[in-house]
């Protein structure tokens, strides 16, 4: 155990480190001294905004490793700016070097040298042009303000952490950095900072777009064309699980509660965190297995038929209608937690069973039944909580591909007709 004089040198650490406006702190945890602070999700695309995580350097600890410390922060702090941060480079052998070098042996190692005080803290960021932050607070709060959003609050703040904040937290840095006010040159080089074909990209032409008519600035007339990207459109496009594929790889999963997760993933297309706001009380005896997602969800109430219909009983769904605690002990209470997190419990699961398959693998694969079965476009995407032009947008090659053979097959049959 730390003794309590490094202990305080840990907490007045974290003081100068407050006071610099990061929110990096150091962490002794039993014998070792680490990180914590803003990463990127380990198993992520890159695209991901990132939370509060723990970062392991293998240093004792000591008072000795507090300069060390200080210096391995500016390397994790430099890596992520550049954006050449990888959990694989700090993941090596917990030696007190930075990832790369070697540990020299034990019994070469010149004794510890005297305490040295922490490096100065980085001066504080420039903060935001005042107008810039004010324009922004303005748009946070017609956000939040919008009736529509009012009605599932969980759901409108979710939105806001994952889909929003991410890129006018970065308009803001771009704006201190330039000393730049709102503006559209300022909007298209936020814009230019993601990549082309990205889904970071398209969201981000979505929140700057509704900002700019917020405050009635006028954008490029190709502003959309030059966010284009998003979707399982041929820059994205990958192969879905088949219904055999999606059928065996539950196998994998040992649990049986969390096998009832998967199975209504893939009989119904939820998303992650609506698997836990249902109504399950049609999987009863007697009843017509729609499901009802309940208002707390992040679109808001809208009810949902299985497609295949008989995976209600190959995965067993029917015993939640008898028995509707059936599904693991995730917390979701929205005072405690957020649909983000109810998420993000799903899709860590995934990665702990190694299945093959992520959770929007069986969403999708879903959406594109319903395109073969031939269900109409604006019912699937009200199943599914999105509008017909999201749907359309990401489902747009099986949709084209579905429209084109009906035509054939009409050509065919009037031609046999005659």
């Amino acid at each position: 155990m730390a003794a309590p004089s490094f202990k305080e040198a840990v907490d007045q650490a974290n003081q100068l480190l407050a006071r610099s406006g990061t929110s990096w702190r150091l962490e002794a945890r039993g014998r070792r001294l680490g990180l914590r602070g803003p990463l990127p999700p380990r198993h992520g695309t890159g695209q991901e905004p990132l939370t509060i995580q723990r970062l392991s350097l293998g240093l004792e600890a000591c008072e000795a490793s507090l300069p060390r410390a200080f210096a391995l922060l500016q390397t994790v702090r430099e890596q992520l700016g550049q954006g050449t941060f990888r959990w694989v480079d700090w993941q090596r052998s917990s030696a007190a070097l930075s990832p790369g070098q070697s540990r020299p042996a034990e019994a070469s190692a010149p004794p510890p040298a005297p305490l040295a005080p922490p490096p100065p803290a980085p001066p504080a960021p420039l903060p935001p042009p005042p107008e810039l932050e004010e324009a922004v607070a303005s748009f946070e709060r017609a956000f939040h303000q919008d009736p529509r959003r009012r009605r599932f609050p969980a759901g409108a703040r979710s939105t806001w952490r994952a889909a929003y904040k991410p890129y006018l937290r970065r308009l803001l840095a771009l704006g201190a950095q330039r000393r730049a006010s709102l503006s559209p040159e300022l909007l298209l080089a936020v814009l230019e900072s993601y990549p082309l074909a990205s889904r970071s990209r398209q969201q981000c032409t979505l929140v700057l777009g509704a900002l700019a008519r917020q405050r009635e600035m006028p954008l490029p007339a190709d502003w959309q064309e030059l966010g284009r990207g998003y979707g399982l459109h041929a820059a994205r496009f990958r192969p879905l699980p088949s219904d055999a594929r999606i059928l065996g790889v539950v196998e994998q999963i040992p649990n049986p509660r969390w096998r009832l997760v998967y199975g209504l993933m893939a009989t119904y297309g939820l998303r992650n965190h609506e698997v836990f706001f249902c109504d399950f009380s049609a999987l009863a005896p007697g009843g017509d297995r729609v499901l009802r997602v309940l208002p707390t969800s992040k679109t808001g109430e809208h009810q949902v038929w299985p497609f295949q219909p008989e995976w209600v009983e190959l995965f067993a769904l029917d015993r939640l209608g008898r028995d509707p605690e059936g599904l693991p002990p995730v917390d979701t209470d929205l005072r405690r937690t957020s649909l983000q997190r109810v998420g993000q419990r799903v899709s860590e699961q995934f990665r702990r069973y190694q299945l093959p398959l992520t959770p929007y693998d069986l969403r999708h694969a879903w959406a594109v039944r319903t395109i073969h079965i031939g269900l109409p476009d604006t019912v699937a995407a009200r199943m599914m909580g999105h509008s017909v032009a999201i749907h359309t947008r990401t489902y747009h090659h099986w949709i084209t591909r579905r429209d084109q053979q009906q035509a054939v097959d009409a050509a065919l049959a009037r031609r046999q007709a005659s």
